[in-house]
């Protein structure tokens, strides 16, 4: 029997970067960790290695399904106290990429299946572990989605969170592929003759500027929630702010390119735009007012979820939060955030999901990403306490 830090350690060890995406050996690991405990699983993927795995017992309908992503962030080996891929035990963490996002929170599901098996108790959860969540999910939750291979039900996503703030709700996103096209001229004379495509891109940037002062209203039982999400966060990620960041549309112009010359005004330019959408802003509406302000420019692609948030009064967030209140003691309550996860795509499909994970938050995809060893143990005992729920 292995204790979860070194479960932890071996999967950070075993390298699934994303981009390229390849999970199959990290995948492996889990299916046979899971064998060993008697708990048979499948494992589906492409040829490119982006596996999937999947636990149900015939017969058994399952109510609570306890899902984690094994792929991680590309890390480069330089700033690193310990080499990213090393797992190194020290000091009381677990080092090394993944460690937070997310093999920690995957360690934790497993130490708490064989702490239940080695009760002589049957798990009474279904297990899955994707691939793909940081790209997008396409080849991970959303493919197992769409070959029906999950049935909606209560879900817990093992994502990390502040320890006593279970998470129930994300911002929506909305990503934008465009194009911009100007007329060219000597650059010389611009801006009295022709019109730069690389100009019209920073136009429509300062309309997306003015719409990120603009606050969305919601209701005022939901506006609590975010107050009391905004401290939170404001004190685990040290910003300023929060409160506007969860009702506001941030945005993040991550890539431009564009322009021929330095002396020729811009014919072309690309940009791919990302925008968190808050509760309250419509996404069509949203695209409408781009469309509108981008007077040369076309949507070439565009991928856009709305916010989604799990009912604060569901039994799966009482029973999430009274474990973890068990566990940890002190005031716990439920949290929306910014970011988004695979949540986004259970919930689209009819699951209620909540969020509970270990973790260094401010350290996650950051250089010397770790976790806390008493985080990983803390985790498993309020998975246990979930699952006992769930019998």
């Amino acid at each position: 029997m292995k204790d979860v830090s070194h479960i932890c350690a071996d999967l950070v060890k075993i390298h699934s970067e994303n981009p390229p995406g390849r999970t199959d050996e990290v995948i492996e690991y889990i299916r046979s960790f899971l064998d060993g405990i008697g708990i048979d699983s499948s494992v589906t993927g492409n040829t490119g290695g982006m596996c999937n795995l999947v636990t149900r017992e015939s017969g058994k309908l399952r109510q609570l399904l306890v899902c984690g992503h094994v792929d991680v962030v590309p890390a480069l080996d330089v700033g690193w106290t310990h080499p990213p891929f090393s797992g190194i035990i020290e000091n009381g963490f677990v080092h090394g990429r993944g460690a937070t996002d997310m093999k920690g929170g995957c360690a934790s599901i497993l130490a708490a299946c064989e702490a239940v098996v080695n009760r002589n108790q049957d798990v009474p959860a279904n297990l899955a572990f994707v691939c793909d969540e940081e790209t997008g999910g396409e080849n991970g939750i959303r493919r197992l989605l769409a070959a029906h291979a999950l049935r909606p039900c209560d879900c817990l996503v093992a994502e990390p969170t502040p320890s006593r703030h279970p998470c129930i709700g994300q911002k929506g996103l909305c990503r934008l592929d465009m194009e911009f096209s100007g007329t060219p001229a000597h650059g010389s004379l611009y801006p009295a003759v022709g019109t730069s495509a690389i100009m019209e891109v920073m136009t429509l940037l300062n309309h997306v500027r003015e719409l990120n002062k603009i606050a969305y209203p919601v209701d005022p039982s939901f506006d609590k929630i975010i107050v009391q999400s905004s401290a939170v966060l404001s004190k685990e990620f040290g910003i300023a702010g929060v409160r506007d960041v969860l009702k506001s549309l941030t945005f993040n112009p991550g890539i431009i390119k564009g322009g021929e010359k330095s002396n020729v005004v811009a014919q072309h330019c690309a940009l791919e735009l990302e925008l968190r959408v808050p509760w309250g802003c419509s996404i069509p509406a949203l695209i409408s007012s781009i469309t509108e302000h981008a007077r040369c420019g076309k949507i070439i692609s565009q991928e856009t979820h709305n916010p989604s948030i799990t009912d604060p009064a569901s039994p799966l967030v009482a029973v999430t939060c009274k474990a973890v209140k068990d566990v940890y003691g002190g005031e716990v309550f439920p949290i929306v955030q910014w970011a988004a996860s695979d949540a986004r795509h259970l919930r689209a499909a009819g699951f209620k999901v909540i969020e509970y994970g270990p973790g260094e938050i401010p350290s996650l995809h950051a250089v010397n990403e770790r976790t806390a060893i008493d985080s990983l143990e803390k985790a498993s005992l309020v998975y246990q306490a979930i699952m006992a729920k769930y019998v």
